[in-house]
């Protein structure tokens, strides 16, 4: 017997083959998150972060690109109908298509195990997964985290965290998290949530940084951004990984810089590996010896053979593109320079 849709339902349609039945109203990101098909996003839907991609089929056209899709899409994407889905309200039958990576994107309970500070205004949160009990990533990958409503939110936001432990323990997750002021999801978690609560995630999303293969590497990143450096670290010591090595972590002063003896356990754990941290804006006391100056400086002055190298950044998009430019000078091809952009 067929199902009698009222006025306030539609359909919208996946990939030919899947179809959902849901209520107006809402926008196409948060409908599909409710749904299980959990699209990325590093804005939680605002249009911030132009990440949340998908091609509309049919259904949309009468609603005109936004702002922030003007931003993002290129012309070629506006053409072959890719949309941000934070930015399409379902009003009506929508016929889309997703990547069957997403389709394969689940859904996680994870209980906080414990919450320590790792600088003034980071704090580690590692998670032990309870329902599944483990999720299989690879280093660079990321998960959303529901954020619950309470004071600064009235409804549950999703927000992206780079895993930052060890791929070979899928059972338990490493987040580094930064505050950001009057940030929804970082004033959660660094002034609400608590050792013993259970917190809603789904993935892991994205893509691997490419680990593997031959030649050397170099890491650049600058606070959290430390977080996909150091399972992609885990990851090379566990395969006795032989390459040169350079990780340039850039901070402000001292006080910015955390899991120095980490870093010295990979020094010693991989074949040709050094840490080089510098501090732009050293205090006096800090007593600061070692290298000073923007990141990109660092590398301009320690970075002469690129050849045979590939990159991985991660940090601000100020840094990730003044990094670019540097490697692109040096002779880097484009095409072994990967970044994720943390906003």
């Amino acid at each position: 017997m067929g199902r009698i849709i009222s006025m306030s339902e539609v359909k919208i349609t996946i990939n030919n083959d899947r179809r959902l039945v849901t209520s107006t109203g809402g926008s196409l990101y948060v409908t599909l998150n409710n749904a299980g098909v959990f699209v990325p996003s590093l804005c939680g839907g605002r249009g911030g972060c132009g990440l949340c991609r998908l091609k509309v089929l049919n259904g949309a056209g009468d609603q005109l690109l936004t702002g922030p899709e003007k931003h993002w899409l290129s012309g070629k994407e506006i053409s072959d109908g890719v949309r941000l889905s934070c930015q399409v309200k379902v009003l009506n039958d929508l016929e889309i298509a997703v990547p069957d990576q997403l389709l394969q994107v689940r859904e996680y309970q994870a209980q906080v195990l414990s919450i320590r500070n790792l600088t003034h205004d980071i704090k580690e949160v590692r998670l032990k997964l309870l329902k599944p009990e483990e999720m299989p990533f690879k280093p660079g990958q990321y998960i959303q985290v529901k954020i619950p409503p309470y004071e600064l939110s009235k409804r549950p936001v999703f927000r992206t965290y780079s895993m930052a432990g060890d791929p070979a323990h899928a059972g338990e997750l490493e987040l580094e998290v930064k505050f950001v002021p009057n940030g929804i999801s970082t004033t959660y978690i660094h002034k609400h949530l608590k050792e013993g609560d259970v917190l809603t995630i789904n993935g892991p999303h994205g893509n691997a940084f490419p680990v593997g293969g031959a030649g050397n590497v170099i890491l650049v990143a600058g606070g959290s951004g430390m977080s996909p450096v150091k399972s992609v670290l885990f990851d090379m010591a566990a395969r006795h990984d032989t390459r040169k090595v350079r990780y340039f972590f850039g901070a402000k002063a001292r006080r910015d810089l955390f899991l120095l003896d980490l870093m010295g356990e990979f020094e010693r754990k991989l074949g040709d590996f050094r840490f080089i941290p510098a501090l732009s804006e050293p205090a006096v006391t800090d007593n600061w010896a070692g290298e000073k100056g923007l990141i990109t400086d660092v590398i301009e002055r320690n970075l002469s053979d690129v050849a045979d190298t590939i990159a991985y950044l991660c940090g601000s998009p100020p840094m990730i593109d003044a990094c670019v430019k540097v490697l692109s000078g040096k002779g880097l091809p484009g095409k072994n320079i990967h970044y994720d952009k943390f906003i």
